[in-house]
């Protein structure tokens, strides 16, 4: 019997990651195709572009507002919260 795959955090769900895998392919292989909000409208993103081209999957990684869930590599007990707008709004 294999051990259960590692996890990170994503708005208090677990999700499940294979090695070598990004945030946001994680997030698309446990269903999740929105994490992010438009600064304009709220309109919901997910993955777009997929390699880092486009700023659309941005993530907030460990507190990290803006960071490309394409990107990111999944580790085990990371912090990832959906991104509204610029991800500064605790900002004044």
């Amino acid at each position: 019997m294999s051990p259960p795959p590692p996890t990170f955090d994503f708005d208090g769900q677990a999700i499940p990651f294979r090695p070598g895998q990004s945030v946001g392919a994680a997030l698309l292989a446990a269903g999740i195709r929105s994490w992010r909000t438009t600064r304009v409208g709220g309109r919901p993103r997910g993955m777009f572009c997929g390699i880092g081209v486009c700023f659309d999957c941005l993530v907030i990684v460990d507190g990290q507002p803006n960071q490309r869930a394409c990107l990111v590599p999944a580790r085990a007990e990371t912090d990832v919260r959906r991104q509204e707008g610029s991800g500064h709004g605790n900002l004044s």
